[in-house]
């Protein structure tokens, strides 16, 4: 999956907390998410603080929650784990497993939450 298609899946499903994620489609929407923080701090620290321009990040940042919620629920579905499991980061030593998780290849064939999407495309 390329970071086009990857990024356009993830916002076509960004209130679709069933099915899976591939791993690439998650981490290239992580690394969207970055590009696009990155960009705003860039330009806050180019201009300087406005509130404009504040109101705008926080809109956008917004905008990004559902849909990074969404594709972390169905990364998580992809590796045969429940949704719930995304709220071990609420503590600091949950964050080590949760790396680990993520970046693990898809179980193979279909599981309870559906078909393997590598199998599928």
């Amino acid at each position: 999956m390329s970071f086009g298609e990857a990024i356009k899946s993830v916002f076509q499903n960004y209130v679709n907390f069933s099915g899976r994620a591939r791993r690439s489609e998650y981490w290239f929407f992580v690394l969207f998410s970055g590009i696009v923080g990155f960009v705003f701090g860039f330009i806050e620290g180019v201009l300087g603080e406005s509130m404009l321009l504040a109101i705008l990040s926080v809109v956008v940042s917004l905008g990004l929650l559902l849909p990074s919620l969404t594709v972390n629920v169905r990364r998580l579905h992809d590796i045969g784990k429940s949704g719930w499991w995304i709220l071990i980061q609420l503590t600091i030593v949950g964050i080590i497993p949760m790396i680990i998780w993520l970046c693990r290849d898809s179980q193979p064939g279909e599981n309870q939450y559906g078909p393997n999407p590598k199998e599928i495309s």
